[in-house]
């Protein structure tokens, strides 16, 4: 079983971050996170809140334990760029490049894990029959229909039509 998250839009160089997701990739999640939070870099605010996010993932969505989790796979790619440009001397300008990165984080399981997941049983009486449905109120419509066929093509605007919102008058 597989489990992804992505952090898109991080205001971050690709190349920082990749130092970090590098360093991390293969370790279980436990140690990930602990290698994550001793380091100095600020690109591991982003990693280690989206290797929780990917953990919570597992937990709540696909009923994996946490200790059987690791870091299958993390990439980080080039967002896009932000182009500005620096005033210098002489009345030049240099350009300056702001770069934002895209990271994808996928867990995988050391043990695979069977699910377990336990079907609950319809039972007759939660259930409506389609046939029941047909008979809720259907009838009166039928009857008004075949009443009032005769007034929709005249294009009178009388009040005889219960379905007709506008009484509109058209080519006058």
């Amino acid at each position: 079983m597989e489990v992804k998250a992505k952090a898109k839009f991080i205001r971050m160089s690709p190349k920082k971050v990749r130092l970090l997701a590098n360093l991390v990739r293969g370790l279980n999640v436990e140690d990930a996170l602990v290698q994550l939070q001793f380091n100095k870099k600020l690109a591991t605010l982003p990693l280690g809140k989206l290797l929780k996010s990917a953990v919570a993932n597992a937990e709540e969505n696909e009923d994996l334990k946490r200790n059987n989790l690791f870091v299958k796979e993390i990439t980080v790619d080039g967002g896009p760029t932000l182009k500005r440009w620096m005033p210098r001397a002489m009345g030049r300008a240099t350009p300056l490049i702001k770069r934002s990165s895209h990271i994808t984080v996928v867990l995988g399981e050391r043990v695979p894990t069977t699910s377990k997941k336990v079907k609950k049983e319809d039972t007759k009486d939660d259930l409506i029959k389609i046939e029941d449905l047909g008979s809720l109120g259907h009838e009166d419509k039928k009857e008004d229909k075949k009443s009032d066929t005769g007034s929709k093509r005249s294009g009178s605007t009388s009040k005889k039509t219960g379905n007709k919102i506008f009484n509109r008058r058209t080519g006058s």
